[in-house]
């Protein structure tokens, strides 16, 4: 080959009007962003992005890249936006139905907590995993992933939590492994078996603390089923104490810790994720002064999920503001379920930070890939768009990053490209609608 004979790749990614990165210097991020390094996509105006195999090759000024590449196929991005393929830090996509009933409870008026003590809530998504068959289950996985598919997230935290057995916690994290088999994006599963006290359990509640640490977690590892392993830690739920328990033990056997912390009240759940090293700690919608300069000072990231928020009408979000400024890594996520969050969609999450918790739009986009990222483990690999990363990105029918988060009720994706593959196309330009 000459010197100057173009180099052969399969995907060329030309016509748009930036590229937002997220990737700082051009590299593949070795850290999550904070402060004002969130503020910043890292845009490359009428840019290309070069693709080979599964892998990035170049991005550069378009221009450049027609004597530089030949590609196998080439995407037209007609002028709209490309950002990375975005990350979802926080779903419960192992569920079979609904939760209509308790919605229309909400509408009356009745809180998280009194719809749960009449027997809805979390315990409703029990009876119905508990009722289905391993086969019905991994389908209803699958079609949630190609749904986040859909709507431009590439990778996705997948949680167990409805199941709330031995049997049925592993069921359902083996429908997150069949599913994420057979659909191209990539999958981190989370054992939540201390989501609720199961109702055979009500009376004895150290007994199924026992069964997760001895039984549920050990063989959860064993098979290689979950990376994380998460408690739901506040009013009503689990312990400090019960939690500490648990997740010292999940980390003694390989589950890496995560929490649901501080959502309906403050606990102290955010100190205890830091001193665990925690990879998230989510929620955080009371979280204390000590909790958030305990967060600020770490590794963990801080998880916003404005949509629950919204969702429960709550009079109280996330500070995501005061995080930010005490020099948090935040991330933003769905927590896509069927009781306090049934959107898959992170284009409406972002939307919501925005509007909710006052993340600046790039700020939102930021969060919701390249920190999103460090959350579950991916970051560097996921979440931002650099030489050597995993090709993961979204081609947007906008032509101002902002506008990626300005909108909303709609997801703005012309073309979603999970690990090199062009996933999905819309005719003629045509949305993704949520």
């Amino acid at each position: 080959m000459s010197a100057h004979a173009p180099e052969i790749v399969d995907l060329l990614i030309r016509g748009a009007s930036a590229v937002a990165t997220c990737a700082p210097g051009g590299r593949a991020p070795s850290a999550p962003a904070r402060g004002e390094e969130l503020r910043n996509a890292q845009m490359i105006y009428n840019g290309a992005v070069a693709i080979s195999g599964e892998k990035i090759v170049a991005i550069g000024a378009a221009h450049e890249f027609d004597a530089r590449f030949k590609a196998s196929r080439v995407l037209d991005a007609r002028g709209g936006i490309v950002i990375p393929g975005l990350v979802d830090a926080h779903t419960h996509p192992v569920f079979v139905n609904g939760r209509e009933d308790d919605f229309e409870r909400k509408t009356r008026g009745e809180t998280y907590q009194q719809i749960a003590a009449a027997g809805g809530g979390i315990l409703s998504s029990v009876r119905g995993v508990r009722a289905a068959g391993d086969a019905e289950l991994a389908e209803k996985v699958k079609l949630r992933f190609e749904r986040l598919l859909d709507l431009g997230t590439t990778s996705v935290e997948a949680k167990s939590g409805y199941g709330l057995t031995a049997e049925d916690e592993l069921r359902s994290l083996r429908a997150i492994a069949r599913a994420a088999e057979k659909s191209n994006m990539t999958v981190v599963a989370t054992l939540l078996a201390a989501h609720a006290i199961p109702p055979e359990f009500k009376n004895d509640r150290n007994a199924y603390i026992k069964l997760i640490k001895d039984e549920i977690a050990p063989a959860a590892a064993k098979a290689g089923l979950a990376a994380f392993h998460d408690v739901f830690v506040d009013e009503g739920f689990f312990t400090i104490a019960e939690a500490r328990e648990l997740l010292e033990a999940g980390a003694a056997i390989g589950l890496l810790p995560k929490m649901h912390a501080d959502e309906l009240g403050t606990t102290g759940a955010a100190e205890l994720a830091v001193e665990l090293r925690a990879a998230s700690a989510d929620h955080l919608d009371h979280i204390s002064r000590n909790g958030m300069l305990k967060i600020a000072g770490s590794d963990t990231i801080a998880v916003l999920l404005p949509g629950v928020s919204h969702y429960l009408r709550s009079k109280t979000d996330a500070p995501a503001r005061a995080l930010i400024e005490a020099g948090a890594a935040v991330a933003v996520a769905t927590d896509y379920n069927p009781g306090t969050c049934p959107t898959p969609s992170l284009f409406e999450a972002m939307h919501l930070a925005a509007i909710r918790m006052r993340l600046s739009p790039v700020e939102a986009l930021v969060a919701a890939t390249r920190n999103a990222a460090f959350a579950i483990g991916m970051g560097g690999r996921r979440g931002a768009l650099a030489p050597g990363m995993r090709a993961d990105a979204v081609i947007c029918d906008v032509p101002d990053v902002r506008d990626v988060v300005y909108t909303f009720g709609r997801a703005p994706v012309r073309a979603v490209v999970s690990n090199g593959v062009v996933v999905r196309e819309f005719d003629n330009g045509r949305p993704a609608h949520v």
